[in-house]
C-alpha cells in the first residue's frame, strides 16, 4: 500500500488573537484541516498547515496556543519571517496595521493572505498588489461571503438567466452594537476612531464591491451618506469618549446595464429581518431574496396583484407567495473554504482570482463612497491596471 506524501506548510497568523481571526481562521479553518488530516491534493499529497501565531501581547498569543495546541508563538514577527518553513503570511490585525506588516512579509518572500480591508488606503493596498507581483508571489484576499450557501444560490440563479434583466438590487446590513456603557461592546472600540482604521464605510464596502461584482457586475459609481448616529460611547477599560468615525452608511451604485443597488449598512439599527445581512434581487422574470443561509424566489408567474385599501386592514399574506429554494448546496465555513483554495493556488497553481487587485478595488470603493459624503456628488469608480 502506498503511502501519501505529507507537506508541511508553516503559515504565520498576524492578529489572530481577535474573535473573527480565532474562531474563523485559525479554529474553524486551519485546525479544523488539521484534525482532519489535512487537505488531499491529488498528485501531490496531504497538505497539513502549520500555525506560527504571532502578535503584540505575548501573554494572549500564549494563552490561544494553550487552548489550540499550537506549538510556536512569538511577538517577534520578524523572527517568524526569517523561518524558511514559513511560506505563508497571513494578517488579520486593525487596520492601520496592515499595510506595513505586509510588505514585510512581501519582502521576505512570503506569500501573503489577509482578511479586508487589505490596506488603510487604495494608494496602500495597490503598493502591496504591485510588490507581490513583482517579487512572483501568491497574494488574496478573504471574500468570505461569496461561500455562505445564500450567495451562492443567488449566483445561480444570476448565472441560469432566472431574473431576466435585472433591474434592482437592494441590501440590508447590521445590528445593534452596545455603547459599553452599560452592556458590553460587541466590536472593538477602535471601529469608530477614524483615526485607527475604523469606518463602517471602510469594513463593509469591500465586501459590497465584491459581492456586487461576482454576481451582478461592474460597479461604475457609487452615491453615499454616511453618519455617526451614536455620539458617545465607552471603551475596553470604561473610559468614554467621542467617535470620529461613521456607524452608518447609505448608499447607492450604478452597475453595468443600469442595475441600481442600494444597500444600508448600520451598527446603529435593530434587526428585523432573516439574517444580518439580507439581499433583495428584481429582474424582469423573477426575483429572489437572500440571506447568508437561504434563499427565497418569486418567479413572474407566481407573483401576486397586489392593490391597496387604505381603509381596511391587510389581509394578503405576501409572504406565503415566495418559495424557499431547498436544493443541497455546500454549507461548509466560508472561510475554510477560501482558505482550501489559496493553499492549493500556492502549492499547486490552481486559479484564485480574489487577489491582491481585487482586495484593492474594495478599499478603493470606499474611499470613493467617503469622497461622495464629503462632496454631496456622485464618485465614479476609476479604473485600476493590472
Amino acid at each position: 500500500m502506498s503511502s501519501v506524501n505529507t507537506i508541511k506548510i508553516g503559515i504565520i497568523m498576524n492578529g489572530v488573537t481577535g474573535r473573527m481571526g480565532t474562531n474563523q481562521h485559525l479554529i474553524r479553518s486551519l485546525m479544523a484541516i488539521r484534525k482532519e488530516g489535512g487537505l488531499i491534493i491529488p498528485g501531490l499529497g496531504q497538505i497539513l498547515p502549520e500555525p506560527v501565531l504571532v502578535g503584540r501581547n505575548y501573554s494572549k498569543l500564549e494563552k490561544l496556543a494553550g487552548r489550540t495546541g499550537i506549538l510556536r508563538w512569538t511577538d517577534n514577527l520578524a523572527e517568524a519571517l526569517c523561518d524558511p518553513a514559513n511560506q505563508i503570511y497571513f494578517d488579520s490585525q486593525s487596520t492601520q496595521l496592515r499595510a506595513s506588516a505586509m510588505e514585510q512579509a512581501l519582502r521576505a518572500d512570503k506569500h501573503v493572505y489577509c482578511e479586508k480591508p487589505a490596506a488603510a488606503t487604495t494608494e496602500q493596498a495597490y503598493r502591496l498588489y504591485q510588490l507581490a507581483r513583482q517579487r512572483g508571489l501568491k497574494h488574496g484576499v478573504v471574500q468570505d461571503k461569496l461561500w455562505f450557501p445564500g450567495i451562492v444560490r443567488l449566483k445561480q440563479l444570476c448565472e441560469m438567466g432566472y431574473f431576466g434583466q435585472i433591474l434592482s438590487v437592494r441590501g440590508e446590513f447590521g445590528y445593534w452594537v452596545f455603547d459599553g456603557h452599560e452592556l458590553p461592546l460587541q466590536r472593538p472600540s477602535w471601529n469608530y476612531r477614524r483615526d485607527q482604521g475604523g469606518s463602517i464605510i471602510l469594513d463593509m464596502f469591500p465586501h459590497w464591491m465584491y459581492l456586487l461584482e461576482n454576481l451582478f457586475g461592474t460597479v461604475k459609481s457609487v452615491s453615499c451618506l454616511g453618519a455617526t448616529h451614536i455620539s458617545k460611547r465607552w471603551n475596553e477599560e470604561g473610559q468614554e469618549y467621542s467617535p470620529t468615525a461613521d456607524d452608518s452608511a447609505y448608499s447607492t451604485f450604478l452597475l453595468d446595464g443600469n442595475i441600481v443597488a442600494h444597500f444600508n449598512s448600520s451598527w446603529a439599527v435593530r434587526v428585523r429581518r432573516d439574517d444580518l445581512l439580507q439581499l433583495q434581487v428584481d429582474g424582469t422574470l423573477g426575483s429572489a431574496v437572500c440571506s447568508l443561509k437561504n434563499c427565497w424566489i418569486q418567479p413572474a408567474n407566481s407573483t401576486p396583484c397586489v392593490t391597496w385599501n387604505p381603509d381596511l386592514e391587510q389581509s394578503e399574506q405576501w409572504m406565503d407567495s415566495w418559495s424557499k429554494i431547498s436544493d443541497p448546496c455546500p454549507s461548509g465555513n466560508p472561510f475554510r473554504v477560501q482558505w482550501e483554495l489559496f493553499l492549493r493556488h500556492v502549492l499547486n497553481q490552481e486559479p484564485f482570482p480574489w487577489d491582491l487587485l481585487e482586495g484593492t478595488r474594495g478599499v478603493q470603493l470606499a474611499e470613493c463612497a467617503l469622497e461622495s459624503w464629503q462632496s454631496r456628488s456622485w464618485v465614479d469608480i476609476p479604473k485600476l491596471q493590472h
